[in-house]
């Protein structure tokens, strides 16, 4: 069984006198330790896809399955938790609370969980460790390169251990250097930690670190392709 499914799941929005529909009957399915990126056209459904998984938006039609729960059937309140428990975010724009340090920018989902402090001080170290940022935990995002700011963002998600990583656009602010090092580092943790991650790109080499590539278009999967 896939981790995640989705089945005959529409969305649409009202903008005017206009309905916008980026989602038209998507099915997907994708494995459990699997690399898939998303491509499209801007205004194609690709921030929609993500919403619906992540059960920021509700589908209008159809059933969206993450780890054997079926999201959109969740009440308000729960989808919150389960949100914090089951899934991590890699931004574009790092969104790191400039006050707080790495360390603590990584630990804010944990705080979430209500974690003991031990565990928290272990999966924070872990997590920075495995972005290669141990020697940074004590700085703030001011003094930090814009790779190193995206690199505590990539542990922050993956700190709570999920389920899904979610990752929308997350080379799209950084030169060509270093979103090469970020494309290493994603694909590594992937393989190595065997974590789920579904990418957001407009970016084709980005998207080729992906094990399958999807593009969406007028709110269908119009092609995939697999690279490895």
């Amino acid at each position: 069984m896939a981790l995640v499914e989705l089945r005959n799941v529409s969305k649409s929005f009202r903008k005017g006198e206009e309905t916008i529909t980026p989602l038209r009957n998507v099915d997907l399915d994708i494995a459990e330790g699997e690399f898939v990126s998303l491509m499209g056209p801007s205004g194609t459904g690709k921030s929609t896809l993500l919403n619906v998984i992540s059960g920021i938006d509700r589908p209008d039609e159809g059933s969206i399955v993450v780890g054997g729960v079926k999201v959109n059937r969740l009440s308000r309140s729960k989808l919150a938790d389960w949100r914090a428990a089951n899934l991590g975010y890699i931004f574009q724009t790092h969104n790191l609370i400039p006050v707080l340090t790495a360390y603590e920018n990584v630990e804010l989902p944990t705080l979430l969980l209500k974690l003991p402090a031990a565990e928290r001080r272990k999966r924070v170290t872990l997590a920075l460790e495995a972005v290669g940022l141990n020697d940074r935990a004590e700085h703030y995002p001011r003094q930090l390169s814009g790779g190193q700011e995206q690199r505590v963002g990539i542990a922050r998600a993956i700190v709570a251990h999920p389920l899904v990583v979610v990752a929308d656009e997350p080379t799209g602010s950084l030169d060509s250097d270093t979103s090469e090092q970020i494309q290493d580092l994603l694909q590594r943790l992937n393989k190595e930690l065997n974590i789920t991650m579904l990418m957001v790109t407009h970016d084709t080499d980005v998207a080729k670190i992906a094990s399958r590539q999807l593009l969406l278009d007028h709110g269908h999967f119009v092609e995939a392709t697999q690279t490895c």
